[in-house]
């Protein structure tokens, strides 16, 4: 058990730190073939921040076990919104730009909406439901790309003082190593937390979809956190809401989609209350709360306010206690 547990966390390591240097090994192969920063922010980095969801629900998916892929993309978005963003809106409530919010907004919803019809309706997930998810991901980055086109005064034309100067002491050998390498680390990193997270699960008794839920959700959304509080050390409090919406999204049609692909599943029905499945009357109600209950006021309004914050990370706290105590 000891084992299993040294193992679960070294994965979170290699995870972090595996999408850490992909998004850095990318990020510097598209600045020298000078792909503008907003595309690199609408593609590579967005993809490459979700890449630790991705080969995690993957993983799960292929090796067998539906129920931490389903549960991983569900507790990521739970945990994006109420714990993540609603750490920096408690600390710094920051305005929102509308505008650029309401699209990643739009398509979270929408993608909800077919993930819920899959969900109450069908009652599983087949390859036609990872197809369709897939294809919405797919719109969603080529009206994103066609945007950057677009507009590219949104595009800053001069580097930041310093950031030239940096970006030449990085060769382009050493770029493509923190790409395979950052590469290899995710996928060692989902091995290490899919496998040691399901004996955790069995030696302790728990629905892997539980630990899915809370312990490996979390672990795949550190690089998030991790950024959230450097932005705020660093100064910058207005987190952009559109960015953690748009993570959200990618955990619905990406994370999701890649793994109900690769391998079709029904819905977990490892946790019951009351005779009803856990996931239709908690986890998905509970999902679709908090992200209502970030965007709708953020869409009225156009700013963000503490008491939204300190709500969402009540629920949150609420909502992992009962996964362990129900």
């Amino acid at each position: 058990m000891l084992v299993a547990v040294l193992l679960f966390i070294l994965g979170f390591v290699l995870l972090i730190k595996g999408g850490d240097w992909f998004v850095d090994g990318a990020t510097g192969i598209a600045h020298r073939f000078h792909v503008p920063e907003l595309l690199i922010g609408a593609t590579v980095v967005s993809i490459g921040t979700t890449l630790p969801e991705v080969m995690v629900s993957a993983t799960s998916a292929v090796s067998g076990h539906g129920q931490i892929a389903y549960g991983n993309a569900i507790g990521s978005v739970i945990c994006n919104t109420a714990l993540i963003a609603a750490l920096t809106i408690a600390i710094k409530p920051a305005p929102v730009d509308k505008k650029s919010f309401k699209t990643p907004v739009l398509f979270f919803f929408l993608s909800a909406a077919f993930y819920l019809f899959n969900a109450y309706v069908l009652g599983e997930f087949t390859r036609l439901s990872g197809a369709i998810l897939l294809a919405i991901f797919v719109v969603y980055i080529a009206l994103q790309v066609r945007n950057a086109i677009k507009h590219p005064e949104a595009v800053p034309v001069e580097p930041e003082e310093g950031e030239e100067e940096q970006k030449k002491e990085n060769p382009f050998w050493k770029d493509v190593v923190l790409l395979i390498v950052g590469a290899a680390l995710i996928a060692v990193g989902a091995d290490l937390l899919v496998d040691n997270g399901t004996i955790i699960a069995t030696e302790l008794g728990v629905p892997e979809s539980v630990i899915a839920l809370t312990f490996v959700a979390l672990g795949t959304s550190l690089p998030e956190l991790v950024t959230a509080i450097t932005a705020l050390v660093k100064g910058h409090g207005a987190l952009s809401l559109g960015n953690v919406v748009g993570a959200n999204m990618f955990n619905l049609v990406l994370v999701s989609g890649l793994s109900i692909l690769l391998q079709p599943f029904n819905l977990p029905v490892e946790k019951t209350i009351n005779g009803m499945n856990a996931s239709l009357v908690v986890d998905i109600p509970v999902m679709m709360f908090v992200m209502l209950f970030l965007t709708v006021p953020a869409l009225i309004k156009g700013k963000l306010s503490r008491y939204q914050g300190i709500i969402l990370l009540v629920v949150y706290a609420a909502f992992c206690t009962f996964q362990f105590v129900a």
